[in-house]
């Protein structure tokens, strides 16, 4: 996990702009639990990021951690792998050890809320004439027929709520690595704000086998 610190442009060895986004390590990635097969049922490895102090942490939440000698995390987050050999309690993951320059990663956030959108915002649709004889400027329109079938279909392109959900930009490529910075450039933009910090960087590769593991077992 990871904090978003904002956007900028990267020129590369061949004089090329890129644009990135600079993802920043704050303390933290810390293995709290590791889940097995035989406890839990499914092998997966439980990490936790942002150190913070104790009061701002309930009871349960600080003994879970301190039953491991970890110190406090704001965010705990659950990642299901096929294999946990490596991964113990108290380690640290650090971030040259598990990404690369050229590696694509898959990451994901929580969009920019931008509230009640209408159709036009929301769904990029095309507006009516703006002159004195138009009934029609921004309105949504026609929503169904009448009688038949009496009813508006689901999913139908409306205004509502936009931006705040969960979203993933899959095979995002990692530009640039400073170590001393403890930082990494992914190019393009990612789906957050900036200060964001539960941010999710995780290994192509990773999705891609446990993608074709669950095909083959599906069929």
């Amino acid at each position: 996990m990871a904090t978003k610190l904002g956007m900028m442009s990267y020129f590369d060895s061949s004089g090329a702009v890129i644009p990135v986004t600079v993802v920043g390590f704050r303390e933290g990635n810390i293995v709290t639990q590791v889940k097995t097969e035989a406890t839990d049922g499914y092998d997966a490895v439980q990490v936790g990021y942002r150190r913070v102090r104790d009061r701002k942490l309930t009871k349960p939440e600080l003994g879970h951690l301190e039953k491991s000698g970890i110190i406090p995390l704001r965010h705990l987050q659950e990642f299901r792998l096929q294999s946990i050999e490596g991964f113990e309690p108290n380690q640290r993951l650090v971030v040259d050890e598990l990404f690369k320059e050229g590696d694509l990663v898959d990451v994901s956030g929580t969009t920019i809320g931008k509230g009640f959108q209408g159709g036009i915002k929301r769904h990029n649709f095309k507006r009516g004439l703006m002159t004195h004889g138009s009934k029609s400027h921004r309105q949504l329109g026609s929503i169904g027929a009448g009688t038949t079938p009496g009813r508006v279909y689901k999913g139908k392109k409306m205004p509502g709520q936009m931006g705040g959900t969960k979203t993933k930009i899959r095979k995002l490529k990692i530009v640039k690595i400073d170590n001393d910075l403890n930082v990494v450039m992914i190019k393009g933009a990612v789906p957050a704000s900036t200060g964001y910090n539960n941010f999710e960087v995780t290994m192509v590769n990773v999705i891609v086998e446990e993608m074709e593991s669950f095909i083959v077992s599906f069929m």
